[in-house]
């Protein structure tokens, strides 16, 4: 129930002094609400101020006085899953909550176990109460799968939806989760591919999806030229309108068809650089983006899975044996990483490769 504490009143134009002042003597009540109306702001206070504390409001402040005011308490901000629903889920399945939540656009999607199979749509309403931009929450339904790398999703709480606008390091994109592939947990790669690219380059991105690697390089570089592909009809829809939307028009080509196709017909020895994510069967395609690569040689950027039974020195010798067998030669190997955790004991990874 809101009831009388000390407080500082003062008038509108010196509210945000009197705050800081107020802070910075560590007398201000953080647990009530701070109030206002059309003349007036009224700071709560822990206690009566000491006559030391009076003298600096007075000296900074001189129109401020001490009164009292009916203060509601601050509403508690919710901050993790575990605090909404520690009175509904059993004590013993609360540590089998999710840590990972991937947020795309206003979209949350959460992987729920089988042991909380029975409060998914539980835990959709508190994810929606935790994270208030958030207005729907799917849960996956399935491995990532198929010629266009799609994953089945089951809605769990809010707006039944999986088509969203997501913004990531200053760019935006339409997406839709259900029709094209996009994962915000290589936003760090988007971004460091991004910069390593040279002004006046040609990259090609042989798994362009809706654009995340083709975009912020066209972005983030004046004179570039970017060759973006895909086989995905729907995703090549959403990126020639993300070309749009980010006006990169004339530096994004959108291509659809299949890499290998497209390089054939019309992408031979055009790029100074290539990127490869489609981890699941990237090698496959190494003999395109090879021929893909100029005549004096080029980047490739090649991502690819693996599991705890293997490393990433076979991965890398893969690469290089597979290169060699398309007639080219690796001449670097210029830096290789644990991209991120994509199951239980695999990961994806990346080569940085300079081709000759």
């Amino acid at each position: 129930m809101p009831r009388e504490y000390p407080c500082i009143k003062v008038p509108k134009f010196h509210g945000e002094k009197a705050i800081i002042l107020a802070n910075k003597l560590k007398i201000v009540n953080k647990e009530l609400e701070i109030q206002r109306n059309e003349n007036f702001i009224y700071i709560p206070l822990l206690r009566q101020p000491l006559k030391n504390e009076l003298d600096a409001i007075k000296e900074q402040i001189p129109d401020s006085e001490i009164s009292t005011y009916i203060f509601p308490v601050r509403k508690k901000r919710v901050t993790t899953l575990v605090e909404p629903l520690e009175d509904t889920l059993p004590p013993h399945l609360l540590a089998s909550l999710p840590r990972a939540i991937d947020f795309v656009g206003d979209i949350a999607i959460i992987e729920i176990p089988p042991e909380l199979d029975a409060y998914k749509n539980v835990i959709g309403e508190a994810i929606l109460r935790v994270h208030k931009n958030v207005q729907t929450v799917l849960a996956k339904a399935g491995a990532v799968s198929g010629t266009y790398r799609i994953r089945e999703f089951n809605l769990i709480a809010g707006q039944p939806k999986t088509y969203t606008i997501h913004k990531e390091h200053g760019c935006r994109y339409y997406i839709d989760l259900a029709k094209a592939y996009f994962s915000p947990r290589l936003s760090y790669e988007h971004n460091r591919v991004a910069s390593l690219v040279k002004d006046g380059e040609t990259v090609i991105d042989l798994f362009a999806g809706v654009g995340p690697f083709s975009i912020l390089i066209a972005k983030t570089h004046e004179h570039v030229k970017v060759y973006a592909v895909d086989a995905n009809p729907h995703a090549v829809k959403f990126l020639k309108k993300n070309v749009r939307l980010n006006r990169v028009e004339g530096k994004v080509h959108p291509i659809l068809g299949d890499a290998q196709q497209v390089v054939k017909e019309g992408l031979f020895g055009v790029a100074d650089r290539v990127i490869m994510n489609l981890p699941e069967k990237a090698i496959e395609f190494l003999e395109g983006a090879c021929e893909a690569i100029k005549s004096s040689g080029g980047i490739v950027h090649f991502y690819s899975f693996l599991k705890a039974s293997d490393s990433l020195e076979n991965v890398t010798l893969r690469f290089i044996n597979a290169v060699k067998g398309s007639g080219r030669e690796v001449e670097k190997i210029l830096f290789s990483r644990f991209v991120r955790a994509t199951a239980p004991y695999e990961w994806q990874v990346v080569l940085d490769a300079k081709i000759r």
